[in-house]
């Protein structure tokens, strides 16, 4: 498989506008979703993790009650990638709730 590059920061800030509600923060890309209980929290982890897994890409996930925060970058390649954007993506895709971090 071929090393994933890091991003420019100035291509990061650029795509950060096909995302809803991510930030760049701390050289990774973050969002956090609130949850009206801690088992639909729970549930939208699990549905992460699933996509994570099917990718092959491990978000860093908090939870703190009913708010999720995650924090997604390709520690080999030591920064953000494709890989990022695209999970990011398809978490979008999946979630209800949400607050920017």
């Amino acid at each position: 498989m071929a090393k994933l590059k890091a991003l420019k920061t100035t291509e990061v800030v650029k795509r950060l506008s096909e995302l809803e509600g991510w930030t760049l923060s701390r050289e990774a890309l973050r969002c956090q979703f609130r949850f009206e209980t801690f088992k639909k929290a729970i549930q939208f982890v699990n549905k992460v993790a699933d996509m994570a897994e099917a990718a092959d890409h491990h978000p860093d996930i908090d939870i703190r009650f009913s708010l999720v925060k995650l924090a997604l970058s390709t520690h080999d390649a030591k920064g953000i990638t494709e890989k990022d954007f695209a999970l990011a993506k398809a978490i979008d895709r999946r979630s209800v709730s949400r607050k920017s971090v």
